[in-house]
């Protein structure tokens, strides 16, 4: 029979995948003699086989539950729904992969209203009895029977109101005992029922709400931005209950081994005296620093302290610990490694480094290369904050800048930023996991309440979103759609500004400059540039572009778009003539006036890359996209061009497409207009020439965009080469220039070996081959894609990364049948997906010379194709 529970005690720390990070954490701590209360875990296995049984637990695994219980119940010398010697637990999932706050977490598990009164009088402690029973309920409603929390949190506040308590530890043991009361009493009105007494029937619904939540929204969401499979599942972990909230020598925290903010090498975390762990992560109330802890009882600080510093030694990471000190003594429910900022990330990685704790490679690994974002994107600049009016500060919960409108829920960020376009800033109370998707497209997240490892703090780290936690003279009022700080109110859509690295707020907007990177950062790329294999280049379209790619390490351009140079105000006159042209003669004299623009645009663009290779991508779109479309505009483009309002508009209708994207584009318009490839030739080469007399050595990289057959490429080729040939003659100098073609239509990766016999390079643009692969628009298919996550169609978006088994099979082949034919042909990918790291690992795998994305993520790029050749090298990939 399949084993699907095992004691902490048979866990091992390799069993991750069957016990969840969580349970196999907690079984190396039991092994490693900690003070853990014992407890035992459901496996990942138990939960799939939950949903492949229609959502039921099989008899088996409640048989085998219960058998582990009553090992636990031996544990403890307590029997479990005893009212003369309770044992109660704590349920939590635990997943493989770390999902703080995404999972739901029951306390107190066993308590009825026959166990709350002997456990009172067991501790000779109504209160503890009673604030723990409420809890429960509490917990219970929300977690397994989906009653909303809010139902009670307002009967606690209309308590505390009518006793003057201020904070939940001012009521007394008769005020929670009456409070219980009306708890149950508001169950039954919700739920038609009394609230369940037998403590078997609670654990067991308990297990069951654990393995449903895998499935909930916000669980659904965390697993797609962090790209955990929905296969994986979760385990459960069912622990023995040591208690917080039993008096003032008493208490809970949670702490971190260094600081999970900027990573120095201290403890770091917060503690809250007479407590229960979720008033510490839910932020209910504003706990102290685990510093105060050393003041207060220096034998109990050191003893965490050393206990820190073993974990830390042995996981050879920074670690994420939960505690609870129960009349006195310490014990650790759970350590993991701990989420952090990408400061912090960096110098973690570096210091351990330093400390002979890891290698360089390890080093590495230890970096999310997605992390990365949040430290190349802009910050507040010195001169905009010396103007810029702080209306509070915070605490500093997760660093960078944001600037944006004021909004008070999930669903409004994301109506607001359909509605406006302009970016939002997340206001709440304090925030809890019902907010994951307002907090995922908020740039910043505001909260009243709660610390350091509150739920806002931990998740904004998680994300690299900028985080001000705990800003206490914020006072949200959110059904007004309105806060007040000091007197003066921000309603929903007024601007706002957070810094989350020093934890102040900012009326209004504030001017941001862009990031710069050094010192450890500059270290740990230095050690990913040492061991990665591919290269990584940027798109850029102008020098400024290039330039900042550069900057952050691109070793070339990858993409540099003509089309966006058309646009500008200098220019687009000149092409709309072009347009508009009747005969080529026509076109050409248009076409000679973007000629010395175009020139000097790649000029600048070669200059910025000092020399590394810059592929140029010839004219792309529809000529619709250059040419307006509303009356006013084209009676204005009319006088204009000096032609009639008529013939111009019905050469506009003309050029319209009922498929555009499949249209009149790319290859396509060179092959009808071939003039229009001979005047970027010039202005390509034409441009090296000139920087290369001024010291430069550029090899230029034309790339001819759309091809799906070879004789198409052949035709427009046969004209750049004598175009390219003639101009190197005419200015007397030697140049090498490569011609190449971007894969993007599937019938060019099945015919990849043909096209390799005219092209000297490949490169996959796989924004448009993942749309003519999956037969859906890209702008369109943002309305539907949501109802395929939901029913498990698709696990991810294959626009934000690449779909291995399908647009991944076809570069796969056109790689391989390019190589066959030309064995060191370039191979490249130019599409959104350049920068992302599950794309560039499996870029990585079917052996691509070189990745290229935006300026500000090639860092990630350069980290990410690190961790492929470590992980391909380590036997990990």
């Amino acid at each position: 029979m399949t084993k699907y529970v095992y004691l902490f005690k048979e866990g091992k720390a390799d069993m991750k995948n069957l016990l969840g990070g969580k349970g196999a954490n907690l079984a190396e701590m039991t092994n490693l003699g900690m003070p853990v209360p014992q407890g035992f875990t459901v496996t990942t296995e138990a939960c799939n086989r939950y949903y492949a049984d229609k959502k039921t637990i099989a008899p088996e695994i409640v048989e085998q539950i219960f058998v582990a219980l009553e090992n636990i119940e031996k544990e403890f010398d307590k029997k479990f729904g005893d009212p003369k010697n309770p044992l109660l637990v704590s349920v939590r999932s635990g997943a493989r992969a770390s999902m703080p706050g995404m999972m739901d977490t029951i306390l107190n598990l066993g308590l009825n209203d026959e166990v709350v009164v002997g456990l009172a009088e067991l501790t000779n402690n109504q209160r503890f009895a009673y604030d723990s029973y409420r809890r429960f309920i509490q917990m219970f409603a929300d977690v397994v029977m989906e009653v909303d929390k809010e139902n009670f949190e307002h009967l606690l506040e209309a308590m505390k109101k009518e006793r003057g308590a201020k904070l939940d530890t001012d009521l007394n043991g008769d005020d929670l005992k009456e409070l219980t009361g009306q708890f149950l009493a508001k169950y039954k009105e919700l739920k038609g029922e009394d609230f369940p007494q037998d403590p078997r029937e609670q654990l067991i619904a308990a297990v069951t709400a654990v393995f449903r939540s895998w499935d909930n929204p916000r669980a659904n969401t965390y697993r797609r931005l962090n790209h955990i499979p929905y296969e994986w599942g979760t385990a459960v972990n069912v622990q023995g209950m040591v208690f917080g909230n039993m008096g003032d020598d008493c208490g809970t925290g949670v702490a971190f081994s260094r600081n999970p903010a900027d990573g120095r090498n201290e403890l770091y975390g917060e503690y809250l005296v007479n407590a229960q762990g979720e008033d510490v992560v839910a932020g209910i109330r504003t706990p102290s620093p685990i510093a105060h802890l050393e003041e207060e009882n220096k034998a109990l600080y050191d003893e965490f302290h050393a206990i820190a510093e073993k974990l830390e030694q042995h996981y050879r990471d920074m670690q994420d610990m939960e505690f609870t000190i129960e009349r006195g003594k310490l014990y650790i429910l759970q350590t993991r490694n701990g989420k952090r900022t990408a400061q912090a990330a960096v110098k973690i990685a570096t210091d351990l480094v330093k400390e002979g704790v890891l290698t360089e490679k390890e080093a590495v690994l230890k970096v999310e290369p997605a992390q990365l974002d949040s430290l190349l994107h802009p910050t507040f600049s010195a001169k905009a904050l010396k103007e810029a009016k702080v209306i509070t500060t915070g605490l500093n919960a997760s660093p960078g800048a944001a600037t944006g409108r004021v909004v008070f829920t999930a669903a409004r960020a994301k109506a607001f930023i359909e509605e406006t376009g302009d970016p939002v800033i997340l206001v709440r109370q304090e925030t809890s996991p019902e907010d994951i998707e307002g907090m995922i497209l908020a740039q910043g997240i505001l909260t009243a309440r709660g610390g350091m490892t509150s739920h806002a703090a931990v998740v904004a780290r998680g994300m690299g979103t900028c985080c001000v936690a705990g800003a206490g003279e914020v006072h949200v009022n959110e059904k007004a759609g309105e806060f007040e700080v000091k007197g003066v109110v921000y309603k929903e859509g007024d601007w706002i500004s957070l810094d989350g690295s020093t934890g102040k707020v900012y009326a209004g907007k504030v001017e941001t400059e862009e990031a710069t990177v050094s010192g450890d950062f500059g270290t740990l790329m230095g050690w990913a540039d040492k061991y990665r294999r591919l290269e990584v280049r940027a798109n850029a379209d102008n020098p400024h572009d290039a330039e900042v790619a550069r900057n952050f390490g691109a070793q070339g351009i990858g993409l540099t778009r003509t089309e966006h140079m058309f646009f500008e105000s200098d220019r687009i006159l000149a092409i709309r003539e072009m347009i508009v042209a009747k005969t080529k003669e026509a076109r050409e004299k248009a076409l000679a006036k973007l000629l010395p623009i175009q020139r000097a645009d790649f000029e600048g663009i070669y200059k910025a890359m000092a020399g590394f290779p810059v592929t140029v991508r010839y004219l792309d779109p529809p000529l619709h996209e250059f040419v307006p479309t509303n009356e006013k505009e084209i009676e204005a483009l009319a006088k204009e061009l000096k032609m009639p309002f008529a013939e111009l508009n019905n050469i506009i209708n003309e050029l319209h497409e009922t498929n555009p994207m499949l249209g009149h584009r790319g290859v396509r318009l060179s092959v009808t207009y071939p003039e229009i490839a001979v005047m970027q030739t010039r202005a390509v080469i034409e441009a090296a020439i000139n920087v290369n007399k001024e010291g430069l050595s550029v090899t230029p990289e034309i790339m001819i965009p759309l091809v799906g057959e070879v004789k198409e490429l052949n035709y427009i080729k046969e004209i750049v080469v004598a175009t390219a040939d003639q101009v190197i003659k005419e200015a007397g100098v030697e140049l090498k220039y490569l011609v190449g073609t971007m894969i993007e239509i599937p019938r060019a990766a099945l015919l990849a070996d043909e096209i390799a016999k005219e092209a000297e390079f490949f490169s996959f643009g796989t924004n448009d081959l993942t749309q003519m692969t999956f037969g859906f628009s890209r702008d369109d298919a943002g309305k539907f894609l949501g109802d395929y996550y939901d029913k498990k169609i698709y696990a991810s978006d294959p626009f934000a990364h690449i779909d291995f088994k399908g647009v991944g099979k076809l570069m796969d082949m056109a790689a391989k049948l390019g190589k066959q034919v030309r064995p060191n042909i370039k191979l490249g990918i130019c599409g959104e997906h350049g920068g992302d790291p599950i794309s560039v690992e499996f870029c990585h795998k079917i052996g691509l010379t070189y990745v290229s994305c935006s300026p500000f993520r090639v860092p990630i790029a350069r980290l990410a194709a690190a961790h492929a050749a470590i992980k391909e090298e380590m036997g990990l990939l």
